[in-house]
C-alpha cells in the first residue's frame, strides 16, 4: 500500500469511530447538562461514581479486548472460520461477565459513596445511580463486545451509527424519567440503561446476521469458550484487567482527594471532566481504528505496515486533539453552561479547564499508541508504564497540590502526568518490541483491512 491509501485507510476507519465516540461524549453530556439542571447536590451524586462506574467498565472493556483482538488477527490472516469461532465465545464470555460485574455493583452500591468520602447530602442519589447503572452492566459489556467484533472485522460504520442512535435514543428516554416522571437523578442512570439494552440488541443482530465476516447464519458452532481461545484472551486481557484497577482506582483514589473539598468542587469536577472528553474522545475514535489496522496489519505478518499506520493514527491523534484543545481553552465559558447554571461551579470548572488545555496533544499520543499496542496484543508493559505514570506522577503530587491550590492543584497535577504519559508511550512506540507478540493466526492472503 502507497502512503496515500494508508492515509485514506486510516481515514476512512477513524472517521466513524470517532463519531462513535463523540455520540459517546453526547450521552455523558445530555445526562451531566439535564442532572446539573437539577442543582449542584444532583450532579456532583452522579459525578462522586462516576470514577467506580468508570472502573466497572474498563473491566468490561478489557474483557472484550481479549477477544476481538484475537477475530482482527483472525482476519488479517483470512481465516473468517476461526474469527466466527472466537467471537462466539467471546460472546458467551462477554454476557457471564458482565452479570458478575453487575452483581457485584448492585452489592457495592449502598455502602459505596460513603466509602469514597460523600456527604449525606448527595449519598442517597449517588446509591442509586450507581445501583441502576450496575443492573444494565451485562447489556453494556455484550454490546460492547458485539460493536469490538465488528470494529475487528474493520466495519466501524455500523457500530457509528448504532452508537449515535443510542444518543438520540438517551435525549428521549432521560426526558421522559428525569422530567417526565420526575425521577431525577435515578432517571438519568434508566434513560442510559435503556438506551444502552436496545442498542445491545441492535449490535447483535448486525453482527450475527448481517455481518459478511463474522455473521454465523446458518453455521453451526460453539459458544462455549475453548481452552485455547481462553488462554489467549487472558493473556491479552489479564494486564489490562491490572491497567484497569490501577487507572481506575486511581481515578477513585483522586476523587476521595476531591471529595473534602466539598460539593462545589466535585460538581466542577465531574462537570470539567465531561466538558473535557469532546477533546479526548475523537482520540479514543482513532484508537480503536488503530487497533483494527494494527490487529489485521499482524495478522497478515506485515510488521511494516502495522508500524505505519501507528504513526499515521498516532499523528491524526495528535492534530486534532491539539485543535480541540485550543477550541476548549476559548470556549470553557459555554461548555461549562451547558451543563450547569451554578456560577461557582462554572467559574471554578472554566479554570481547570484551562489547565487541562495544555495536556491534550500528548494526551492523543497516548490514547493513539495504547490502541496500537492493543492490536498486537501488547498489552502487560502498557500496563506497567501506565500504573508508574497514573500513581507516582499524578496522585501522590495531587495530594500536595490539592491542599494548597484547591481543584486546581488536583488538575495541574493531572495535566503534568498526561504530559508524561504521552513522552513515554511515543518512546515505545518508536520501537519494534511492542510487535513481538506470536501472533496465534497464520497467514494466508494479505491483510483483510
Amino acid at each position: 500500500m502507497s502512503l496515500g491509501q494508508q492515509l485514506r485507510l486510516s481515514a476512512i476507519l477513524s472517521g466513524p469511530a470517532i463519531l462513535a465516540q463523540l455520540s459517546s461524549v453526547m450521552m455523558q453530556y445530555i445526562d451531566a447538562s439535564m442532572v446539573g439542571h437539577l442543582g449542584a447536590a444532583a450532579g456532583a451524586s452522579i459525578g462522586l461514581v462516576s470514577t467506580c462506574t468508570w472502573l466497572m467498565g474498563g473491566f468490561a472493556m478489557a474483557c472484550c479486548c481479549g477477544f476481538s483482538v484475537q477475530v482482527a488477527h483472525y482476519i488479517g490472516a483470512d481465516d473468517f472460520k476461526g474469527a466466527r469461532s472466537v467471537m462466539r465465545q467471546g460472546l458467551f464470555s462477554s454476557l457471564l461477565f458482565g452479570c458478575f460485574l453487575s452483581l457485584v455493583s448492585i452489592a457495592l452500591s449502598g455502602p459505596l459513596p460513603g466509602w469514597i468520602g460523600g456527604s449525606p447530602e448527595i449519598n442517597p442519589d449517588a446509591s442509586a445511580y450507581f445501583l441502576i447503572t450496575g443492573a444494565f452492566m451485562p447489556f453494556m459489556q455484550t454490546g460492547w463486545m458485539a460493536a469490538m467484533m465488528l470494529q475487528g472485522s474493520g466495519n466501524m460504520r455500523v457500530p457509528s451509527i448504532l452508537n449515535v442512535l443510542m444518543c438520540v435514543m438517551d435525549v428521549g428516554f432521560n426526558y421522559l424519567f428525569i422530567y417526565g416522571l420526575d425521577m431525577g437523578v435515578k432517571g438519568a442512570a434508566l434513560g442510559t440503561g435503556m438506551s444502552e439494552l436496545i442498542t445491545c440488541f441492535l449490535m447483535l443482530y448486525f453482527l450475527l446476521f448481517r455481518s459478511r465476516e463474522l455473521g454465523i447464519r446458518g453455521e453451526k458452532g460453539s459458544f462455549i469458550p475453548t481452552r485455547k481461545v481462553l488462554r489467549e484472551a487472558l493473556s491479552i486481557s489479564l494486564p489490562m484487567f491490572f491497567q484497569n484497577i490501577v487507572m481506575r482506582g486511581a481515578h477513585v483514589a483522586t476523587t476521595v482527594i476531591v471529595a473534602p473539598l466539598g460539593t462545589v468542587a466535585i460538581a466542577a469536577n465531574a462537570f470539567a471532566v465531561t466538558a473535557e472528553s469532546f477533546c479526548y474522545m475523537p482520540g479514543y475514535g482513532i484508537a480503536d481504528a488503530a487497533t483494527s489496522l494494527v490487529g489485521q496489519s499482524l495478522g497478515a505478518g506485515r510488521k511494516d505496515l502495522a508500524k505505519r499506520f501507528a504513526a499515521i493514527t498516532s499523528a491524526g491523534a495528535m492534530a486534532i486533539m491539539t485543535f480541540l484543545g485550543i477550541l476548549m481553552y476559548i470556549g470553557a465559558p459555554w461548555l461549562m453552561g451547558m451543563l450547569t447554571p451554578d456560577p461557582e461551579v462554572i467559574s471554578l470548572g472554566v479554570k481547570v479547564l484551562r489547565i487541562e488545555a495544555f495536556a491534550e496533544t500528548l494526551y492523543a499520543a497516548s490514547i493513539a499508541a495504547d490502541g496500537a499496542f492493543m492490536g498486537a496484543g501488547d498489552t502487560l508493559v502498557p500496563s506497567i508504564m501506565n500504573f508508574g505514570s497514573m500513581w507516582l506522577v499524578r496522585v501522590i503530587p495531587a495530594i500536595f497540590l490539592t491542599r494548597i491550590y484547591g481543584l486546581q492543584g488536583f488538575w495541574i497535577a493531572m495535566c503534568i502526568e498526561l504530559n508524561f504519559r504521552g513522552i513515554i508511550f511515543l518512546i515505545r512506540l518508536s520501537g519494534n518490541r511492542w510487535m513481538s507478540r506470536q501472533i496465534t493466526s497464520k497467514p494466508k492472503g494479505t491483510a483483510a483491512a
